[in-house]
C-alpha cells in the first residue's frame, strides 16, 4: 500500500493550518487546507480524502464535530481526527462515539504524534476503500450458479454457458485445471430442462480401461473376478440426467471407440452381455488438453473430437483475467467466514496487491485455498499479509505473468473507461496521479470522467 494519502486539513487560524500542512506534507501526503466547514464539505463532494483533520472550533456555522459527521455520510470510508482544547474529555468521546472519529488530539499539538495518527487513520481508510471497492465489484458482478464474474472474459463464459444449457447439444469445455470447468458443466445441468434429474460426474483420468469400463456401462454377474452381482453403470444411472466426463482427453484410446458407440447410438452395452440397454443422457466433457493437438499426435480419436466438440467453452486461467481476483477473494472471504464461524470483515491493500501478482498456478481452486487459510489463522478482523500462508510462497517477490493477447470483444470506449477506472482505483481517487498515469492532463481526465459518468 502507498504511504500517500490525501488530506484535508479545516483549521479557521491560518498558520496553524499552515504548519500542518507543511508537516504532513514533509511526511509524504498530499494536504488540501481550507479554513471553515462549509468549505470542508464542499471540498469532499469534490474529492473524498482519506482522512479529514479539523480544529473543533470553526469559523462559521459549522463546528468541527459537524465536518466530521457529514463526511462520514459523504464517503464512509474517509477517517476523522478532531483537535479539541486539552482536557475536553467530553468532546473527543463525543468526537468518537457521535461523529464516528478515528482518533482525537489536544492542543498544545506534536508533530510526531499527528503524523503518527495521520498515518494509522489513512491506513484505516484505505483499507475500508480497497475493501468497499471490492465489495461493489462483487455486487455489480455477474453470476450464474454462484459462479462469480467482473472481467468481460469470464461474462461471456457465463453468458455461453446460459445459453447452451437448455439445448441438447454435447458441450466441451476447456481450462487448466482449478479454473472451475465442473462448476461450469454443473451450472449447465442445472439450467437445463433436465433440472432435478440426475447429475453424474466421472474423472476420466488415471482409470484403467477395464475398470472405467464397468464403470461407465456396468457389468453382469460372473463378466469378471469379483463380479458377483449384476451392476449399473454411470449412464444408466444418468438416464433422463446428465453425465460429466472430466478429463476425457486423457480416457484410453480404446474406450474412446466405446464411448462413441454411445454417443451416436445412445445405447450402452454392460460387460459381460451382449443386450444393449437404451439410456437417454446429456453429455459434457472437460478437459485441460488441447484436444485437436492430440488428434494430431493420435492420442484421442477424431470421430469423438468431433461427437463430443458440438459446442465449446474455454476458461481462461486466473493469471489471465486479474480483474475477477478483487471479488473473488471477498466473495471467498465470505464463504470462510460462514465455514468456518469467524467473523473477518477486510483485507489490507498491501494483502489484496500480493494476491493480486501471484501467478496462480492452481487457478481459482488455489486461490479459495489460501483465503480459507488466511481466514482460519486470521487472530483480528482484517487479513494482513502477516496471514500469508507460507505455502505457496505469495511475497512482493513473487513473479508476475505477462498477459497473453487474446481477442477482446470491446469498444475503445469501454477500453478507455477501463483505463481510467483503474488508473483511478490505483491510486485511490486520486485524480492528479491518475491523470499522470493515464499520459492525460487533469482537465481532460475531469472531462472524461463526466462524459462516462465514472464514480
Amino acid at each position: 500500500m502507498s504511504d500517500t494519502a490525501f488530506i484535508l486539513i479545516v483549521e479557521d487560524e491560518s498558520s496553524h493550518g499552515e504548519a500542518l500542512k507543511e508537516g504532513l506534507e514533509r511526511a509524504g501526503h498530499i494536504c488540501r487546507l481550507v479554513d471553515c466547514g462549509d468549505a470542508a464539505i464542499a471540498s469532499i463532494r469534490q474529492r473524498a480524502p482519506h482522512v479529514v483533520i479539523t480544529d473543533y472550533r470553526l469559523g462559521g456555522e459549522l463546528n468541527g464535530l459537524d465536518v466530521l459527521k457529514q463526511s462520514r455520510l459523504i464517503s464512509p470510508w474517509t477517517q476523522g481526527i478532531l483537535i479539541t482544547a486539552h482536557g475536553d474529555e467530553k468532546l473527543a468521546r463525543d468526537a468518537i462515539i457521535e461523529g464516528g472519529a478515528f482518533d482525537y488530539l489536544t492542543k498544545p499539538l506534536d508533530l510526531d504524534e499527528v503524523r503518527a495518527t495521520v498515518q494509522r487513520a489513512a491506513r484505516q481508510a484505505m483499507i475500508l476503500q480497497e475493501n468497499l471497492l471490492m465489495r461493489e465489484q462483487l455486487n455489480r458482478a455477474y453470476s450464474f450458479e454462484g459462479i462469480i464474474a467482473v472481467s468481460s472474459a469470464m461474462r461471456s463464459v457465463l453468458d455461453r454457458a446460459r445459453r447452451l444449457a437448455n439445448t441438447k447439444l454435447t458441450v466441451m469445455i476447456y481450462g487448466e485445471s482449478g479454473t472451475g470447468k465442473e462448476l461450469i458443466a454443473r451450472a449447465i445441468h442445472n439450467n437445463s430442462n433436465r433440472r432435478g434429474k440426475p447429475w453424474v460426474p466421472i474423472n476420466c483420468a488415471g482409470i484403467s480401461e477395464g475398470i472405467l469400463e464397468s464403470e461407465l456401462f456396468g457389468h453382469v454377474k460372473g463378466s469378471f473376478t469379483n463380479a458377483h452381482a449384476d451392476r449399473k453403470g454411470l449412464f444408466e444411472e444418468a438416464d433422463s440426467g446428465t453425465i460429466f466426463l472430466d478429463e476425457i482427453g486423457d480416457m484410453p484410446m480404446s474406450m474412446q471407440s466405446k464411448l462413441l458407440r454411445v454417443l451416436e447410438n445412445g445405447e450402452v452395452v454392460r460387460v459381460g452381455s451382449n443386450k444393449p440397454i437404451r439410456v437417454d443422457v446429456r453429455v459434457v466433457a472437460a478437459t485441460n488438453r488441447d484436444l485437436k493437438d492430440a488428434v494430431q499426435k493420435k492420442e484421442f480419436r477424431e470421430d469423438l473430437f468431433f461427437r463430443i466438440n458440438q459446442a465449446d467453452i474455454n476458461l481462461l486461467p486466473l493469471r489471465d483475467r486479474r480483474e475477477d481476483i478483487g471479488p473473488l477473494i471477498y466473495h471467498f472471504i465470505q464463504q470462510a467466514d460462514a465455514l468456518h464461524g469467524k467473523s473477518v470483515k477486510s483485507i489490507t491493500p498491501e494483502c489484496v496487491r500480493l494476491l493480486h501478482n501471484y501467478r496462480w498456478p492452481g487457478n481459482v481452486r488455489e486461490l479459495q485455498n489460501v483465503v480459507n487459510q488466511m481466514v482460519v489463522f486470521c487472530e483480528g478482523d482484517t487479513l494482513d499479509v502477516r496471514d500469508l500462508p507460507s505455502t505457496p510462497p505469495i511475497s512482493a517477490t513473487t513473479d508476475i505473468v505477462p498477459l497473453r493477447p487474446r481477442p477482446m470483444n470491446v469498444t475503445l470506449k469501454e477500453l478507455e473507461m477501463m483505463a481510467i477506472q483503474h488508473a483511478l482505483a490505483q491510486h485511490h481517487g486520486n485524480r492528479e496521479k491518475a491523470a499522470k498515469q493515464l499520459g492525460i492532463g487533469a482537465r481532460t481526465l475531469y472531462r472524461k470522467i463526466k462524459e462516462y459518468d465514472i464514480k
